[in-house]
């Protein structure tokens, strides 16, 4: 497959909902071609045309929100790009695995989320970077099914961090478009509202969101809804090369899973104190 090549899309045609947003094309990616993307930080961004959008996810997995999004997306086959924390791919590896053979792309986002990797040391920079790989490479049962997709926590990036990482042969992922789901008191509404202003006024981009919070997850449906209806095509970012079709599926451990059978509300033994975001300088 060539680098920064792009195939149509086969979910055009979505088999029960004839309405639905899908994904109109795949486009694949390479380190040799693109060392970092997102025009919030970056000059180089991702070749999107005039009105294509690529869905990003941070900060997962946690059910039951990433649980809902999953289904949301599927219902309108929707592809995405998610960037997981290590952590959270130890503790809900099921998941990892459901998010990979849905079909979306798994990339990283470092083993603790460090709030500013950029002031870490080197050692410690490599133990969240080279640790939060290896942690979702072990929940995901295959090394050859997670890309080498990067994403910065809070976008604290610096000169130094991205040496360390294009040195690591990984895509730094910034982003061109925020809705600002990570805010504490921001509603469904309001993301929505923020996601297509942001798109409207650059015309294009990648969109950063979160599938860690409930308000995301209920923000979702109407989100696709106004995309379709602004005429926004969604791509899917891929890796360049061989990846597997799928994954061993993983059982729903019965710790996070309620009497009626779906996801449980309250997820044991996560603490949400390392995944919180913040606004970084005048990057959000």
């Amino acid at each position: 497959m060539l680098v920064g090549s792009s195939i149509p899309a086969s979910a055009m045609e979505c088999p029960g909902n004839s309405e639905a947003l899908g994904t109109r094309r795949v486009l694949a990616i390479g380190p040799g071609e693109f060392s970092h993307v997102g025009s919030m930080q970056y000059k180089q961004t991702l070749p999107l045309n005039d009105h294509e959008v690529v869905i990003t996810f941070d900060d997962g997995p946690l059910p039951p929100n990433t649980d809902i999004i999953l289904k949301i997306l599927a219902s309108q086959c929707v592809k995405a790009n998610y960037f997981l924390i290590g952590q959270m791919a130890r503790t809900y590896p099921y998941l990892v695995r459901r998010i990979y053979n849905e079909g979306h792309t798994v990339g990283t986002h470092t083993l603790d989320h460090p709030i500013a990797l950029k002031r870490l040391a080197l050692p410690k920079v490599q133990h969240e970077v080279d640790g939060g790989i290896a942690a979702v490479e072990e929940a995901i049962g295959d090394p050859k099914a997670v890309a080498p997709f990067f994403r910065i926590p809070s976008l604290a990036r610096s000169d130094a961090v991205d040496k360390f990482l294009a040195a690591r042969s990984l895509i730094i992922w910034s982003t061109d478009v925020v809705a600002d789901d990570w805010f504490r008191r921001i509603t469904p509404k309001q993301i929505v509202q923020r996601a297509i202003e942001r798109l409207d006024a650059n015309g294009r981009g990648i969109l950063l969101l979160h599938d860690i919070h409930p308000a995301t997850a209920l923000a979702l449906p109407s989100l696709l809804s106004e995309l379709k209806e602004h005429g926004y095509h969604v791509v899917h970012v891929i890796p360049t090369g061989e990846m597997p079709k799928s994954v061993p599926e993983l059982p729903v451990p019965p710790a996070v899973v309620s009497k009626t059978g779906e996801p449980a509300r309250t997820p044991p033994m996560i603490s949400h104190r390392r995944i919180k975001k913040r606004v970084v300088g005048k990057v959000h």
